[in-house]
């Protein structure tokens, strides 16, 4: 897959097929939409693209520091790689940018940078100076620009319509089993391994106090998690997570400690992916450490 940053600086796309979103989570839905670029970029020996924004436009446009982002840039690099994609090309989005009326965007951004020769869209798409632009834009420009459009329906999964609100959503209330059934994937945490008060191996349970890679990375709901750890060596460990602020012990900082599953090397300083796969139980408050560590024996037993 071939990354761009740069807007100004884009190569000549042989028949290009090109979507454009913040596809943020490249979930489920996102997933038929890449196979849909890439089917019809073969049909007509043509070329995939992927026009995406960074940063998320509710960030720029709402200054919503409490928004979070299901990928961050660097996973969402990688899942589309995954999926195949030939091209991406990330568009710095800025409230000059957001301001740009629908029929500019499409002049002057899609025909001019990229010359489509189809452009695969989602039905609820919308963009331009105050979002005026949608599905009919594009089919009122198609006959003067010589494009074919394609909309996407939307993707359901068990008849419920995939999208990343509902997946922040899922995460927001522990139903991690959702939220990884509707990206496709085990929602997964990144970060380095930091030194904390290191509780737990005074009750034989040591943990790892992961420090998030980027702080604009959606935590789930605090509570005890079923996880898989992956090693820089990507060997991969079963382990238990805790999301929260440790009350047992009068905690009051948020913080992410997995425990793994028959592993004694130290990893301090080291980065760790931890795949999600289960929500154990909410976080609590134990009458005594006694009691906490014989909930983890329990929590170790359900996984």
């Amino acid at each position: 897959m071939r990354i761009f940053n740069d807007i100004h600086d884009l190569p000549v796309f042989v028949n290009p097929v090109i979507t454009i979103g913040s596809f943020d989570g490249v979930h489920a839905g996102h997933h038929t939409i890449i196979q849909t670029i890439q089917d019809k970029a073969k049909s007509i020996l043509g070329e995939a693209i992927l026009l995406t924004f960074y940063p998320h436009p509710r960030k720029i446009l709402f200054s919503d520091s409490n928004f979070k982002l299901i990928n961050t840039i660097e996973e969402k690099m990688e899942n589309l790689e995954r999926l195949g994609l030939d091209n991406l090309v990330i568009y710095p989005f800025s409230r000059d940018f957001s301001t740009m009326s629908p029929e500019a965007y499409i002049e002057e951004v899609l025909i001019k940078k990229f010359k489509p020769k189809v452009i695969v869209i989602g039905y609820d798409h919308r963009f331009g100076a105050q979002r005026k632009g949608n599905i009919e834009t594009f089919r009122f420009f198609q006959d003067k620009y010589q494009y074919e459009l394609i909309e996407i329906n939307p993707q359901s999964i068990n008849e419920m319509i995939v999208s990343s609100s509902k997946i922040r959503t899922a995460l927001s209330t522990g139903d991690i089993e959702l939220a990884n059934q509707l990206l496709g994937y085990p929602y997964t945490l990144k970060g380095r391994v930091v030194k904390g008060n290191q509780l737990g191996r005074t009750i034989g349970f040591p943990t790892a106090n992961i420090e998030l890679e980027d702080m604009d990375k959606m935590i789930p709901m605090n509570g005890v998690y079923g996880v898989e750890v992956v090693d820089k060596d990507l060997q991969a460990f079963k382990g238990i997570m805790n999301i929260g602020v440790k009350p047992t012990v009068d905690g009051n900082k948020q913080t992410i400690e997995v425990h793994i599953l028959d592993f004694d090397r130290d990893i301090y300083g080291e980065k760790l992916r931890v795949n999600l796969l289960n929500f154990i139980r909410p976080e609590q408050k134990f009458a005594s450490l006694e009691a906490l560590k014989e909930q983890i024996h329990r929590d170790i037993a359900s996984l």
